[in-house]
């Protein structure tokens, strides 16, 4: 089951009880401008055009049911995700107050088609990349294989090693991508490897349950003051530790940062 009805106390129930605190503060005893400055902090975060609702997971939710509590703290939806199961479009594992995304269908407000646990998506995400050897990109894969192998087996441990990349998407809607080399070098120059190029993704959003990469942007433009350049990404699989993006014309596999904590 999704979600436990007993509550057990642990550290996140702090966040539980800010989120349930607050709701009930603003359903019964705030003032209108409260509520309406409430309101304003949580739609700034959401792009034009943006269809999901967005919410907090509630007790009472189980494998064909969710009790959603939406940031208007307005009312309490119950949404049918039966569906949405059978289809593979949970993503995420939802626990009492975390944060969510739900696409609603159009012809059964009380359907959910997509469930997107937002507390599970945002975090650090690493993945291996491998170096390819410079100029072989009119070789045929047979003919770079050959290569590869013709290479000693100390060098080719020491060249071909794999880097690990990290896409992080922070809880304010900033994000960072970094891998490869930063800066060129006089090195650079002799290794006769190259790793791949990533995009420096600087701000992510979700947008009708497909994930928008912005990258280079500064208050909303890129560096040349131009439009920023943006990927549309489609979640494919979601858990606490493993993450699928699937981008244009490749998808990417992920494994979560835990932070490194001292014994």
């Amino acid at each position: 089951m999704y979600l436990c009805t007993n509550f057990i106390f642990t550290i996140s129930m702090r966040k539980v009880l800010f989120y349930f605190l607050s709701a009930v503060v603003l359903a019964t005893g705030c003032t209108q401008h409260k509520s309406q400055k409430h309101e304003v902090i949580v739609k700034s975060a959401i792009l034009p055009g943006d269809s999901a609702h967005y919410g907090l997971a509630c007790d009472g939710s189980t494998d064909s049911i969710l009790v959603f509590l939406p940031f208007s703290c307005d009312r309490l939806d119950t949404f049918d995700i039966i569906r949405a199961r059978q289809q593979q479009h949970i993503y995420g594992r939802p626990h009492i107050g975390d944060e969510l995304a739900v696409i609603v269908n159009p012809d059964d407000r009380e359907e959910a088609l997509m469930v997107i646990n937002l507390e599970d998506l945002k975090g650090t995400w690493c993945y291996q990349v491998m170096p390819r050897l410079i100029g072989t990109d009119q070789m045929t894969s047979r003919m770079r294989r050959r290569m590869v192998e013709h290479i000693p087996d100390s060098m080719r441990q020491m060249l071909l090693t794999p880097r690990e990349y990290t896409l992080q998407l922070k809880r304010n809607n900033t994000a960072m991508h970094y891998g490869g080399m930063h800066r060129h070098t006089t090195s650079d120059e002799l290794t006769p490897v190259e790793y791949p190029k990533v995009r420096f993704y600087t701000e992510w959003h979700l947008y009708n349950g497909r994930l928008i990469l912005k990258a280079d942007t500064i208050s909303g433009f890129s560096k040349d003051g131009a439009m920023p350049v943006s990927d549309t990404v489609d979640i494919a699989f979601l858990t606490k530790d493993s993450l699928v993006l699937r981008f244009a014309d490749y998808t990417q596999s992920y494994y979560r940062k835990r932070e490194s904590t001292n014994p």
